[in-house]
């Protein structure tokens, strides 16, 4: 019987080769509940892709992210889209590897590697975990070598080392995309890697076209993912960002990672876990925002084995000026150093608007020449001195000659904002910031 249905089977397909065709399984949508959907009869690792059919044809893409009682717990690429109980899911394989490689750079791709700038299709040979891959901390090496940012207030007074990991802190409006667009042009190294995470579109264009002059954007990669698309996707674009910023170390290339910004990233794991049923904590905060964190940003580092490096900027918005934020404390432990820039500043017309008394570089010690520690120190300390007595000179309690460093700080507190200040075009590099800074500092006394 069954060799007779064999050859009825041969003979209507036309002799394929039917002993190549496998069964498929298939799950099917049971309930939605927000942005969750819960599949049956389809068991799959957290992580599998998946597709789910639409009621008039085409499909959704989703991952896996968990699991209840025995059905998978699905989130959809798609939010807005239209699907009915008892549709079929269908397995799409492991969604956990990146394509990376030479042929990235210069591309825009989104949370999928797909192209967004109108060009073919990426074609990259290398793969690499989405997640990362698993590494020794001896493997990590120290950061002892200055790293070039165009900056010259970072450059001489925050002194940036190869390998560093810095949290960028500011309000909205103040200019953290103007900055990160200096230091793209401006960064000595071999490739940039861009994560543009819950911005609006228009930022998106208009950073692509403003901050990527042809220069920078031949040794660019940036992948973006504006904030109208599912928490999942702007997730799984600071993860793709990052691989592919490893996949570059792993290859001996010295790598600028720029994710902007991080606190998108923990809003769209905020939505996730408190989809999967998560307990809220501050501000709404379930507890895997807090790990994932320090899971992110500990990726980046000096790689001894292959020698390259990713040093790695993250923008963190202090929503209403708030430094205080639990997302902002948390990037500030666990990076290498965090640059504050302050709206009191900004509508000085001071730019960058960093705030030299709130901001520090953790490795500068091990980064710099003892003559430029001491200028450095001594320029803090005035500016701090400024800034600590500006009331009583508002109000005209201090009197001159009072103390003889107030008086030199208030003296050259003009000087110290022009030298802060920079145009958004002009890049100044890492020997002439220092030689600045030397120049009008070096005579004074060690602190």
């Amino acid at each position: 019987m069954s060799e007779r249905l064999a050859t009825t089977a041969e003979a209507v397909l036309g002799r394929a080769a039917l002993a190549s065709l496998q069964p498929h399984k298939l799950g099917k949508v049971k309930a939605s509940e927000g942005l969750m959907l819960e599949v049956s009869g389809l068991p799959l690792a957290v992580g599998t892709g998946i597709g789910i059919d639409l009621p008039g044809g085409g499909t959704v893409v989703g991952e896996v992210v968990g699991f209840r009682d025995q059905r998978c717990l699905v989130l959809p690429f798609a939010a807005d889209a239209r699907l009915a109980t008892g549709a079929a899911v269908r397995p799409k394989g492991d969604s956990n590897d990146v394509a990376c490689g030479p042929q990235l750079l210069g591309r825009i791709i989104d949370a999928n590697g797909d192209p967004l700038d109108g060009g073919a299709p990426v074609r990259a040979t290398m793969r690499w975990p989405l997640g990362g891959k698993p590494a020794n901390p001896l493997t990590r090496g120290r950061v002892t070598r200055s790293f070039d940012v165009g900056v010259r207030a970072i450059n001489a007074l925050l002194t940036i080392g190869e390998g560093q990991r810095v949290a960028i802190v500011a309000g909205s409006g103040v200019g953290k995309s103007v900055l990160m667009g200096q230091m793209m042009a401006g960064a000595d190294c071999d490739v940039i890697v861009v994560g543009l995470i819950g911005e609006r579109s228009r930022e998106v264009s208009d950073f692509v076209e403003t901050r990527l002059p042809l220069h920078v954007r031949r040794k660019s990669v940036v992948v973006a993912v504006p904030g109208d698309h599912a928490p999942v996707l702007r997730l799984r674009a600071a993860r793709r960002a990052t691989a592919i910023a490893e996949a570059f170390r792993a290859e001996g290339r010295r790598v600028l990672l720029l994710i902007d910004s991080l606190t998108r990233v923990a809003h769209a794991q905020r939505e996730i876990g408190l989809a999967l049923g998560e307990p809220p904590t501050m501000k709404g905060y379930p507890p895997s925002v807090f790990g994932l964190i320090p899971a992110l940003v500990e990726r980046a580092g000096i790689d001894r084995t292959s020698g390259g490096s990713i040093t790695a900027f993250y923008t963190v918005l202090a929503d209403g000026g708030d430094v205080e934020d639990p997302v902002v404390d948390a990037a500030r432990a666990i990076v290498d150093g965090h640059i504050i820039l302050a709206r009191s500043m900004a509508e000085q017309g001071v730019f960058p608007a960093i705030d030299l008394s709130r901001s520090l570089s953790r490795t500068m010690a091990d980064c710099v020449s003892p003559e430029q520690r001491s200028a450095a120190a001594r320029f803090r300390r005035m500016w701090s001195l400024y800034e600590e007595n500006r009331d009583l000179m508002l109000m005209g309690a201090y009197v001159a000659g009072s103390d003889a460093e107030i008086d030199e700080a208030i003296a050259r507190h003009a000087e110290q904002r022009l030298f802060i200040t920079q145009a958004a075009e002009a890049m100044i590099p890492l020997a002439t910031s220092i030689h600045d800074l030397q120049q009008g500092y070096s005579a004074c006394p060690t602190q």
